[in-house]
């Protein structure tokens, strides 16, 4: 082409970098300053009508000065996030992130390689954040894994291996359309988180491949119904593929009996995946570590680190203990992915050959950086903290005669209801419901809610870094206070006139 004639050739890079290193200096002080802060600010508030009605806009045609679209961001996005980051946000499992992770993750974006693997630094990364992964969690080091979304996405690598290792026949090249193979059928609690029905869907095992079992008083998978469960399906034809632990029930934090778990799969030659996405981690824990016992016997699990790792999200884990066969669940092969001996290529696409994801961003790198500044150990503490922090909030409902524990407190989940003396069991579900959104709406605290047995319950879920003891000590007053004043407005109206 002519160059006279050539158009004006256009860029995304800033025409002036100057004035945008400015703005990459400011953006990097004010989110810093609004975390030094965030205990100065109410832990939620709900978006306002006038801030809600400026997402309501036509498709930008025509560019809008940068600092501009930063400064709509500061007023119209920043403040009105879920609260997580705050230290009484206890309502979800949800992590915090830390200040260094966050910058990591803008390094992590300005260098932006793609993660299939390749022969560069950061696929080496990767291999020692799950090799370190993997030592945490009790599994050999001769162990696959890879990073993914979250924990459901983590959950389904294990379940895809499962299948593929116990199916008794080649999955990946006939499928589950054939009509000459078993119902493969797999098992978990009845309080195995909704990711496990989810996967059945998406993997084609279908709903009624999976075997719900009953739990104990203390939350626990009943392993000789389980026993029961797995006879009644082989003698009915069917072929048992894979039993499912829980280290952390979403409800209550219960933890499955891991060992007896192991034990049942070894008997039955079955696969043992463990759901850890947050109780994994409290493997760290000296005051805990001990309800996990077993869970280093897994055939593969899944746990996130933006939960009890407290690292921005998103940033999950699996590992499967047979490479061999995590790799051979996911093979494939394209002359243009082809492993070169030298060049770019040589170093292969392993993480394409662990899960679904080609193309995956630098997940590793946060991880890589905090463990590295910070230490385990300290992440440790501060895991152990939030465990002593759920067991001093129960001691104080124990203690209060307005308050009543609902579940067991294993791990670092507290669930609990205002229950004043006087008032009948019809209405507490109703002063409940109502003191949960006050107090959320307040802006005091994020606490959520779940039923057990039937009954209403605040749900108080520790993974926060930055939550204290005194907290809880408010928290406590708080819901006292709010309950009292919400009991009594709900029984005068519901009182004859």
């Amino acid at each position: 082409m002519n160059p006279a004639t050539r158009p004006v050739e256009v860029t995304l890079d800033p025409s002036d970098w100057t004035a945008f290193r400015a703005l990459g200096h400011r953006m990097v002080d004010d989110m810093i300053e609004n975390l030094a802060t965030l205990r100065e600010r109410p832990a939620w508030q709900p978006v306002p009508a006038s801030v809600r009605s400026t997402f309501d806009e036509p498709l930008p045609r025509l560019p809008t000065n940068e600092t501009a679209v930063y400064e709509q961001f500061v007023a119209n996005v920043l403040p009105y996030a879920n609260g997580n980051r705050h230290p009484r946000f206890w309502g979800w499992v949800q992590g915090n992130g830390t200040p260094l992770a966050m910058l990591a993750d803008m390094l992590a974006s300005g260098l932006n390689p793609h993660m299939a693997g390749f022969h560069q630094a950061p696929a080496l990364v990767e291999h020692q954040v799950l090799a370190w992964l993997a030592e945490i969690v009790g599994m050999p080091q001769s162990a696959s894994g890879i990073l993914v979304s979250g924990g459901t996405m983590a959950n389904i690598v294990g379940i895809a291996v499962a299948r593929h290792a116990k199916a008794g026949f080649d999955v990946n090249a006939e499928g589950l359309q054939s009509n000459h193979h078993p119902l493969l059928t797999l098992y978990c609690s009845s309080e195995t988180h909704g990711w496990a029905p989810r996967c059945m869907k998406l993997l084609g095992l279908g709903d009624r491949a999976l075997r719900r079992i009953a739990t104990d008083a203390a939350g626990r998978i009943r392993i000789d119904l389980l026993r029961e469960a797995i006879a009644r399906d082989r003698r009915e034809g069917h072929r048992p593929i894979c039993v499912i632990g829980t280290a952390g029930t979403v409800n209550t934090g219960a933890v499955d009996d891991l060992r007896a778990l192991a034990d049942v799969c070894r008997t039955e030659d079955l696969w043992f995946h463990i759901d850890g996405a947050f109780g994994a981690l409290a493997r760290l824990s000296p005051t805990v570590r001990d309800t996990l016992a077993g869970m280093e016997l897994a055939d593969s699990l899944a746990f996130d680190l933006h939960k009890w790792m407290y690292q921005p999200f998103e940033v999950a884990c699996a590992i499967v203990r047979d490479g061999a066969a995590h790799r051979e669940a996911f093979a494939m092969s394209a002359s243009y992915l082809a492993e070169t001996s030298r060049g770019v290529s040589a170093g292969g696409l392993p993480f394409a050959e662990r899960g679904v994801e080609l193309t995956r961003n630098f997940k590793a790198l946060k991880v890589w950086m905090s463990l590295k500044a910070h230490g385990v150990d300290a992440f440790a503490r501060v895991i152990d903290q939030n465990v002593r922090q759920a067991r001093h909030l129960q001691a104080l409902i124990e203690a209060h005669v307005e308050l009543e524990l609902l579940a067991p407190v294993a791990l670092n989940v507290v669930c609990f209801r205002y229950a004043p003396n006087g008032v009948a069991e019809g209405v507490l579900d109703r002063v409940n419901r109502e003191l949960l959104l006050r107090i959320q709406e307040s802006g005091f605290a994020v606490p959520s809610s779940t039923e057990l047995g039937g009954r209403f319950a605040l749900r108080v879920a520790i993974t926060n870094h930055r939550s204290r003891f005194d907290d809880f000590d408010a928290f406590v007053r708080e819901v006292v206070e709010r309950g009292r004043e919400v009991s009594s407005e709900l029984t005068s109206s519901a009182s004859p006139a």
